[in-house]
This record gives structure tokens, C-alpha cells and sequence, in this order.
């Protein structure tokens, strides 16, 4: 198989560095890829994760890496969780400059199976989960003049495949939200973005769709760069949303 994170672009050295950016489902995946790509570029890395084993792992490998970085406790789904969340990271580093809310859930299942539980988490970790973090975030950013939410959506938010209902309507709804943050917070030099991510190999495709071929897939490392790319934009232009997608992706045109 071939390892396309070896032709991702590197972190630039410094590029980050001063800045405080807090990721949620920072413990895997897109979410640890991210922390570790914003820790080379010298940002104080914020892994945050319901799952603080995993999270403190990836803060320790980015540590090791000369990085700086903390795992931190946190259910997105829950609005006073993602308070304090945000609370604890003012109270220990005075600011917080980007949001990376990369936290997600699903479950393959026709929407008749769906139980109510099920329903409640997706919506609640991909949907509320970046409401509420980005609510609790906005406030400080307008403060301090100025800050970066990114959303990470997924082409399941342009397109439909059957028993992904609870997923589509997550991540639908995120787009629309994404966006109209982006109209609320650039009065007041906050900027929002939505990245539109296409399928990656990571274990939330993998753990559900063993039989996947890998190569059609895009490593997590190229969705990271983008969402780097996003956040090295001059201070007066913001990319409301991008797509990024494999190559090789066949369902997408």
C-alpha cells in the first residue's frame, strides 16, 4: 500500500508557535493527526478527548517531539463539559487562538433501526458538540480580537448513502451551522471555517467497513495539512469552507 502522508506537505517550522489551539477527538484519527501537525508548527496543543488515555498519548508523542501540548478531559455533547473545557484552558494559558472541532460518531444502521439513544449521541457529539464548544470559544476570541474555528465535516454534508441517516443530518447541519457562525463571528475578526472532508484511513472507517480498500482513501496527515493551510491565511481573508477529498474517490464527481 502505498503511504501517502510521506508526500504531505511538512508542518512549517514556527508557523503556530504562540498560539494556543484546543482539538477535540484529539485522541485519534483526523483529530491526532491535527494535534500533532499543529505541534510541529509550534502551537500549544490542547488534545481533547472523552477517552483521556488515548489523548494523554498523543500529547505525550507530541511532547516528545519537542512540542508542547496537554490532553484534557471532555464530552462535547455536553454543553457544561465543553465549558469548562474552554474555561480551563483560558485559566492556564490566557487565550485561545483556534478551535479544531474534529470530534465525531456514527453508526451504520436503516434509520428504522435506529434507536433514540443512538440518534441522541451522533447528533450529540457531531452536532451539538461543535455548538457548544464554538459557544463557549466565540466569547474569548471576539475578547482578544481575533481567533480560528474550524468544522469538520464530511462530504456526508453534499451528498447521501443509505444507513447513514443520523449521520447525514449531523453532519448537513453542521455545514449550515459552520456557516452561519462564520456570518455571526467575522463582524468581529473571528474566522470560521468548515473543512469537507472526503473518506480517510482511520479507524472510524475502518472499525465499520473492514473490507475498504485503503488506497482509495486519503491518509489523515493531507486533511490536517489542509486544515493547517486554512488557518495560514492573511489576517483579512477566511475560507468559509473547503473540500478535500481522495484522488481516487469513486462516489464523488
Amino acid at each position: 500500500m502505498t503511504d501517502l502522508s510521506e508526500h504531505t506537505e511538512p508542518t512549517p517550522d514556527g508557523a503556530f508557535a504562540g498560539r494556543v489551539a484546543l482539538v477535540t477527538g484529539g485522541a485519534s484519527g483526523l483529530g491526532a493527526a491535527t494535534c500533532r501537525a499543529l505541534g510541529a508548527g509550534g502551537a500549544t496543543v490542547i488534545v481533547a478527548d472523552l477517552r483521556l488515555d488515548p489523548a494523554s498519548e498523543v500529547a505525550q508523542s507530541i511532547e516528545a517531539s519537542g512540542g508542547h501540548a496537554q490532553a484534557l478531559e471532555v464530552d462535547v455533547a455536553d454543553a457544561r463539559s465543553a465549558a469548562r473545557a474552554v474555561e480551563g484552558v483560558l485559566g492556564a494559558h490566557g487565550h485561545l487562538d483556534v478551535l479544531v472541532n474534529a470530534a465525531g460518531v456514527d453508526v451504520t444502521l436503516p434509520a428504522e433501526e435506529i434507536g433514540p439513544e443512538e440518534w441522541r449521541r451522533i447528533m450529540g457529539v457531531n452536532l451539538d458538540g461543535p455548538f457548544w464548544m464554538s459557544r463557549a470559544a466565540l466569547p474569548a476570541m471576539r475578547e482578544q480580537g481575533g481567533g480560528h474555528v474550524v468544522n469538520v465535516a464530511s462530504t456526508a454534508a453534499k451528498r447521501a448513502w443509505a444507513n447513514a441517516s443520523a449521520y447525514h443530518a449531523s453532519k448537513w447541519g453542521l455545514l449550515g451551522l459552520s456557516h452561519a457562525l462564520h456570518v455571526e463571528a467575522r463582524a468581529y475578526g473571528v474566522k470560521v471555517t468548515a473543512v469537507v472532508s472526503g473518506g480517510m484511513r482511520t479507524p472510524f472507517l475502518f472499525d465499520r467497513f473492514p473490507d475498504l480498500d485503503p488506497e482509495v482513501l486519503q491518509p489523515p496527515e493531507a486533511v490536517a495539512h489542509t486544515i493547517l493551510f486554512v488557518l495560514q491565511q492573511p489576517e483579512g481573508t477566511v475560507i468559509p469552507e473547503v473540500t478535500v477529498i481522495p484522488m481516487r474517490e469513486t462516489s464523488w464527481p
